[in-house]
């Protein structure tokens, strides 16, 4: 994992605000930074590993969120004072050009034919407990329709809140609450075939 956050008191206790924290860090406060960066990584982390299903992916997608949040934090203001559904959103969307760029890899390397010696590091990978269920969901996920999936991925991947949700997307809670019923029918159906 990227990073944990330092031990010791109660964060909620003395530390500001996400939108306060995000004001200095657009005004040059890297300490401000660092603060929502320890305050979030874990979290950005678990969301891009469910979204992706792969430790190292995870890692990569976590680290250029929070490069494009430094990048874009004079761009940015937090939705009801928190970070965290705007560093989901950029997480997911990192996730799914990652995941562009390894399908079109696997085209490619297809199209090639290489004689590539059998791994069996692959065979001990593949059984790990929850990896296949993990990655057909993901999959499945992947092929709901663009409102059902931002929904499923922001409340049931992401953990945040159905009002979180609504706000990062711009649309009524309800509206949130329907796309999210409506993805758990498709993935239940889904799963269940496979």
């Amino acid at each position: 994992m990227i990073a944990v956050p330092e031990p010791g008191g109660d964060p909620s206790a003395e530390s500001p605000a996400d939108g306060e924290l995000w004001s200095r860090a657009a005004g040059g406060d890297d300490a401000a930074f660092t603060e929502l960066f320890h305050r979030h990584v874990e979290a950005v982390w678990n969301h891009a590993y469910r979204l992706t299903g792969s430790w190292a992916t995870a890692e990569d997608v976590a680290s250029s969120t929070f490069v494009t949040a430094w990048r874009k934090c004079g761009d940015f203001d937090p939705v009801n004072d928190s970070a965290r559904p705007w560093l989901f959103t950029v997480a997911a969307n990192l996730a799914r050009t990652h995941g562009r760029g390894e399908r079109r890899w696997r085209r490619l390397r297809g199209a090639v034919r290489l004689e590539v010696a059998h791994d069996h590091a692959d065979d001990v990978t593949d059984r790990v407990d929850g990896q296949d269920t993990l990655r057909r969901a993901v999959e499945a996920i992947r092929r709901l329709p663009r409102s059902q999936r931002q929904a499923a991925e922001l409340c049931l991947l992401g953990d945040l809140s159905v009002a979180e949700a609504a706000s990062a997307l711009g649309v009524a809670e309800v509206t949130v609450r329907s796309q999210i019923s409506r993805a758990r029918a498709r993935l239940r159906h889904t799963l269940e075939e496979s």
